[in-house]
């Protein structure tokens, strides 16, 4: 039982991934996103690529579930609604994507991960409005859609086009953590059955990501209690602190190793 859920891993590792994901559990509480961005860059480092995308599946999924319901089933429905083609466009390009998670090289992996992350982060920490004019904003859900799935479907992360989407729409704090909940969890939902088409995940990883479900709840509702105590704009900034270091450590990995 331990094998499987362990995935043949050294004990070491094992505890090492479990202790990441509940700190990154922890962060997606807190702010509503970073999960998956956190766990690459960390599960990289001695983790083989196709396990480390295969474990973060069932943690984000589940962690999604909360973060998308938290405010009831009323606003989950409502946000689908009102982010209907970013969704429709970020379901279909994570399937088409998704088949090539084992065929891009890790350096490039990496690197195109590593390096919009650690720009998008430094920008926000620069005071830089990443915002975009949104005199056709039915077009801007469509592409910024279509990016994050091309680019979630490999990797996992779809975040980053979807909070510029949101920074430029002027969306409050509730509406930006309830809106990447919802589409975060569908997001998830589409992943998981593309990879369980393209066989990614199987017997053997679906065991690790489910063992990793339960550090991943754990910090989240750690995170919750931060999020409705903390000022959400301070705690942001240390987190975009924590996605330069995050993006840089990518980028680090693609170049040395």
């Amino acid at each position: 039982m331990i094998e499987q859920l362990s995935a043949g891993l050294p004990a070491q590792a094992f505890v090492a991934a479990l202790a990441v994901t509940l700190f990154a559990g922890f962060v997606k509480g807190a702010v509503g996103f970073a999960m998956p961005m956190i766990l690459v860059s960390a599960f990289s480092a001695f983790l083989p690529q196709p396990l480390a995308l295969a474990g973060l599946i069932l943690p984000t999924l589940v962690t999604n579930v909360s973060q998308a319901f938290r405010q009831g089933l009323v606003p989950a429905v409502d946000t689908a609604r009102t982010y209907w083609r970013f969704l429709v466009a970020t379901v279909v390009c994570v399937a088409v994507s998704a088949p090539f998670a084992d065929v891009v090289p890790r350096t490039v992996y990496l690197l195109m991960l590593g390096i919009p992350i650690s720009v998008f982060a430094a920008l926000q920490l620069a005071g830089r409005s990443l915002a975009i004019r949104l005199q056709h904003r039915d077009r801007a859900e469509w592409v910024l859609g279509a990016i994050g799935g091309l680019y979630g479907g490999i990797s996992g992360i779809w975040g980053p086009p979807l909070l510029v989407l949101l920074l430029s729409s002027g969306a409050d704090k509730a509406t930006m953590i309830g809106a990447q909940g919802v589409v975060f969890l569908i997001g998830s939902v589409a992943l998981l059955l593309s990879h369980l088409g393209t066989g990614l995940v199987n017997a053997q990883t679906l065991g690790f990501s489910a063992a990793l479900c339960v550090p991943a709840l754990a910090g989240l509702y750690l995170g919750y209690r931060v999020q409705d105590r903390l000022d959400l704009a301070r705690f942001r900034n240390w987190t975009q602190t924590l996605l330069v270091l995050t993006g840089m450590n990518m980028v680090r990995q693609a170049l040395f190793g």
